[in-house]
C-alpha cells in the first residue's frame, strides 16, 4: 500500500500485510490504556485521504479517475487481507483482541459501518464529481439507453464479433447447480421466463475479464470527444442472443469479493515453492466476505444470492451501476492534458561523468563518495539499474548478490543477473516468494534464475525476506573491493516511476562486510550477529530503535537538546509508540511522517502534546523509510526496509543502513523540514484519528506540493565540477 498488481500501477498501493498479534508491548501503568488508534479504522483513513484526491477538482480529472480507481484496488485487497483474516480468526475461535484491546466482531461492526460509507462516497464522488468533470473535458461515459439507433447497431455488430463467442451463461437448476462465484470477477444475474412452461429460471453470466471494461461507442470518433460504455451494460443489453426464446425478467450486476490470504506452514512443508502453488489454487476459492450488487436489484435475486453464497445481510453492499470502479484504470485515453504534466526523473548528480560526452562509471562514482538516490526525482535505470548492469558485464566483478522480493514481469534487473550467471560471475538472489499477490511471479522468476545458474534461495524459515539489498565484488588491483546498494523500496523498474523511495550507493568496507556476512546468514542460518552500520530485523532492529529513542528521552530530562523525525508507512507497533510517548512526555519533540496506518494518538495533553503526525499523498507514492535522532548534534539518521509493525520488526528481515556523509544527513532534514512545514499541502492527524487536509492557506492561497517542488529542484542539480 505494500509487482504487476493494480496497487503498483497506481502510484498508490495500500502496502500492508496480515498483522494480527495481540498487544505487544508490556502494560505501562504511566500511559493511559485507551493510547493507541484502531489500525483497522486507521487504513480505512488512509484510504479516505486517496478517495479525497479523487473528490479534489484542482487535480487533472483523469488523474482524479485513477484516484478512484486506487480507492477501489486498495478496498478490494483490505477486504481480501485484514476483513479475510478477521473473520477467519472469529470462526475458529482464535480471534484476539486487537491493537485497541476491543473484540474482533465489534472491529468488523465498525469496519462494516465505515466501509458502507466510503463506498457509498466513492459512487457519488464519479457519478456527480469525476464523471461530470470528464464530460467537460470531452470523455462521456454513457449508458445503453442514452445511445441512439446508428450507435446501437455499432455496438450489437461489436458485441456479435469480439464478445459473443468468449461468453458462458450458466443456468441454475436442479440439474445445474449454483456455480462457483470467482473472487472480484464481475457477474450478471439474469432471471428469465421460459415462454413455452411459463417456469422462471436463474442465469449467471460472467463479465469476461480478458476483455477492455469500457468500450468505446463510436471508434471514429476525434480523440477530443470520446464516449465508453461499461462493457456489463453492453453485455447486459443483448442478453435475447444469449437466451433465445427465453423472456428477459430481470438482470442485475453483483460482484463477490473471497479471502485471498495465503497460509503456508513451512516447517511442515519440503518443497515452499510446491505448497504455494498449491496454496495458491486454494485461494480462488476462499469464502464469500463481501457481496456488492447494483442497488436496484429485485428481491428475489438478492435473497438467491444471499443464500447461496452465504453471506449476511451486513456484507451486502448496494451501490450505484458502474461496480467495480477499479475498472477505471482501462480507460487509456491519449490526453496528456488531462493528466499530471510529464516528469522524466534526472540521472543523479554524483552519478553523471565530469566530462558531458563521457561515458558513465558507475563504480568510479561509487567509490569516490557515497550516492544517496532518490526516487523518482533520480533515475532507476541510470542509477541502480546501471549499477547491476555495469556489474554483470564488468570482467573484474567476481560476485553479485541481491534480494528480490517485488520486481517487474520483465524486469531488467533479473535480465542483469541472469547475464552476470552466464559470464561464469557467482551470483546469489534471495527470492522472497511469498509476497502477497506477487507470488506466483516470483516462481516464474525463481525457476528462470535457476535454470541460469544463480543460486537461488528463499530466505529463512518463519521470516519474510523484505529487505533491498544489493552488493557486487569486484577485483580492483589485487584486492577485493565491495560496492553496495541498500534501498527502501523493491527492484522493480516500472514502480520506481511512481514510488518514492531512497537508496545508498557505498563502497564503504564496513557496509561491504556487513552485506557479506548477513547475506551468507540469509543463505544458510539464521541472523544472530550484530553489524556495524546496519540495523537489521528481527533480532537487533527493534532493541536499536528503542535505545535511541531512550537515548534521546534521557538528554531531554537532562536538559540537552533533543528530537526525533521518523517517516514510515505504517505506524502500529505498540512498544515503538509507547516509547515516543514517554519521549515527548519527556519533552523531545517527534516529527512523524506517516502514509497509512498510524495508531499513534498525537496531541494528547501529558502524553504525546511534544508529537505531530503529517500524512502527505500525491501523483507518488511515498513509500521510504527514515529514522532521524538529534544525539547531541551528532544525528544518527537510517534508511531502509522496515515499517513500525510487528510483522516488520519480528518476522520479516529488514535492514536500515546509517547514513554518515554530513550532506546526506543535511538532505535528509531538509525533507523533513519540508514536509512538516505548514507551508506544504499535507493531512494532519489528531488524537481522535481524523485526518484534517491542509491545503489552503487563510487566504485560500493553494499551499505547496512537495512532490512539485522536489522534481524541480533535483531536475536542477548539476553535474559534478559544474559552476552553478
Amino acid at each position: 500500500m505494500d509487482g504487476e498488481i493494480t496497487q503498483a500501477d497506481s502510484g498508490l498501493g495500500s502496502d500492508f500485510d496480515d498483522d494480527f498479534d495481540p498487544l505487544f508491548g508490556k502494560t505501562d501503568p504511566a500511559l493511559p490504556s485507551d493510547r493507541y488508534l484502531d489500525r483497522e479504522l486507521s487504513w480505512l483513513a488512509f484510504n479516505q485521504r486517496v478517495l479525497e484526491l479523487a473528490e479534489d477538482p484542482t487535480l487533472p480529472v483523469l488523474e482524479r479517475t485513477n484516484f478512484l480507481a486506487i480507492f477501489a484496488s486498495n478496498l478490494d485487497e483490505f477486504f481480501m487481507v485484514r476483513v479475510a483474516g478477521l473473520k477467519r480468526r472469529i470462526l475458529t475461535g482464535l480471534a484476539v483482541p486487537t491493537n485497541v484491546g476491543r473484540a474482533a466482531q465489534d472491529v468488523l461492526s465498525d469496519i462494516s459501518t465505515t466501509a458502507h460509507a466510503l463506498q457509498a462516497r466513492h459512487a457519488l464522488a464519479f457519478q456527480e464529481l469525476v464523471r461530470p468533470a470528464l464530460a467537460e473535458s470531452g470523455v462521456d461515459v454513457v449508458d445503453w439507453q442514452s445511445l441512439g439507433d446508428d450507435d446501437r447497431r455499432s455496438l450489437r455488430t461489436y458485441f456479435s464479433n469480439q464478445i459473443f463467442p468468449v461468453l458462458m451463461p450458466l443456468a441454475v437448476d436442479p440439474a445445474h447447480p449454483f456455480p462457483y462465484i470467482s473472487g472480484l470477477s464481475l457477474n450478471l444475474a439474469v432471471r428469465v421466463r421460459n415462454t413455452k412452461t411459463g417456469k422462471q429460471e436463474f442465469a449467471r453470466l460472467k463479465v469476461p475479464p480478458m476483455l477492455p471494461r469500457f468500450v468505446r461507442v463510436d471508434r471514429n470518433e476525434s480523440v477530443d470527444r470520446i464516449r465508453f460504455i461499461a462493457l456489463e451494460d453492453l453485455i447486459a443489453n443483448q442478453l435475447g442472443d444469449l437466451f433465445p426464446g427465453m423472456e428477459i425478467l430481470e438482470h442485475h450486476v453483483f460482484r463477490v469479493t473471497r479471502n485471498e490470504d495465503v497460509e503456508i506452514d513451512e516447517d511442515e512443508t519440503e518443497n515452499l515453492i510446491k505448497a504455494l502453488e498449491k496454496e495458491l489454487l486454494r485461494r480462488r476459492f476462499g469464502p464469500p466476505i463481501r457481496l456488492e450488487i447494483t442497488e436496484d436489484m429485485d428481491d428475489v435475486t438478492l435473497g438467491l444470492l444471499v443464500r447461496e453464497l452465504d453471506v449476511t445481510e451486513q456484507e451486502v453492499y448496494h451501490l450505484p451501476a458502474p461496480l467495480d470502479l477499479g475498472g477505471l484504470f482501462d480507460l487509456r485515453i491519449d490526453r496528456p492534458d488531462l493528466h499530471f504534466p510529464k516528469h522524466v526523473p534526472t540521472t543523479a548528480a554524483a552519478l553523471l561523468p565530469a566530462e558531458t560526452n563521457a561515458e558513465p562509471d558507475i563504480f568510479s562514482a561509487i567509490a569516490h563518495q557515497d550516492v544517496l538516490l532518490h526516487h523518482p526525482y533520480e533515475s532507476f535505470a541510470t542509477s541502480v539499474q546501471a549499477f547491476l548492469e555495469q556489474a554483470a558485464a564488468d570482467p573484474n566483478v567476481l560476485a553479485i548478490k541481491q534480494t528480490l522480493y517485488r520486481t517487474s514481469g520483465d524486469s531488467p534487473i533479473v535480465e542483469a543477473l541472469i547475464a552476470a550467471a552466464d559470464s561464469g560471475k557467482q551470483v546469489l538472489a534471495l527470492v522472497e516468494i511469498k509476497a502477497r499477490f506477487d507470488e506466483q511471479a516470483n516462481i516464474t522468476w525463481a525457476r528462470k534464475l535457476e535454470k541460469a545458474g544463480v543460486h537461488v534461495v528463499y530466505g529463512l524459515v518463519g521470516l519474510k525476506t523484505h529487505c533491498k539489498l544489493a552488493l557486487v565484488v569486484r577485483y580492483e588491483k589485487g584486492v577485493l573491493r565491495h560496492y553496495s546498494h541498500i534501498g527502501t523500496g523493491n527492484y522493480n523498474p516500472k514502480t520506481s516511476r511512481m514510488y518514492e523511495d531512497l537508496g545508498l550507493l557505498t563502497a564503504d568496507p564496513q557496509v561491504g562486510k556487513d552485506l557479506t556476512r548477513l547475506f551468507n546468514e540469509l543463505s544458510g542460518y539464521a541472523i544472530e550477529k550484530k553489524f556495524k552500520r546496519l540495523l537489521v530485523a528481527p533480532l537487533h532492529l527493534r532493541k536499536a530503535l528503542l535505545k535511541h529513542i531512550a537515548t534521546e528521552t534521557e538528554n531531554a530530562l537532562a536538559g540537552a537538546t533533543s528530537g526525533i523525525r521518523i517517516k514510515v508507512n505504517s505506524m502500529v507497533d505498540e512498544d515503538i509508540i509507547d516509547a515516543l510517548y514517554r519521549a515527548s512526555q519527556s519533552g523531545v519533540h517527534v516529527d512523524m511522517w506517516v502514509r497509512g496506518i498510524c495508531s499513534l494518538k498525537p496531541g494528547v495533553p501529558g502524553m504525546s502534546e511534544n508529537i505531530k503526525v503529517r500524512s502527505i499523498l500525491g501523483r507518488y507514492l511515498e513509500h521510504s523509510r527514515i529514522f532521524s535522532f538529534h544525539n547531541l548534534g551528532d544525528t544518527q539518521v537510517y534508511i531502509g526496509s522496515a515499517d513500525m509493525m510487528h510483522r516488520n520488526l519480528d518476522r520479516r528481515v529488514e535492514a536500515l543502513v546509517r547514513l554518515v556523509d554530513p550532506a546526506h544527513q543535511m538532505e535528509i532534514e531538509s525533507l523533513f523540514e519540508r514536509a512538516m512545514s505548514d507551508r506544504t499541502s499535507s493531512w494532519w492527524l489528531d488524537e481522535t484519528g481524523h485526518w484534517t487536509r491542509h491545503d489552503r492557506d487563510a487566504a485560500g492561497v493553494p499551499l505547496d506540493d512537495m512532490q512539485n517542488r522536489l522534481m524541480l529542484q533535483i531536475s536542477q542539480r548539476k553535474r559534478p565540477g559544474t559552476r552553478r
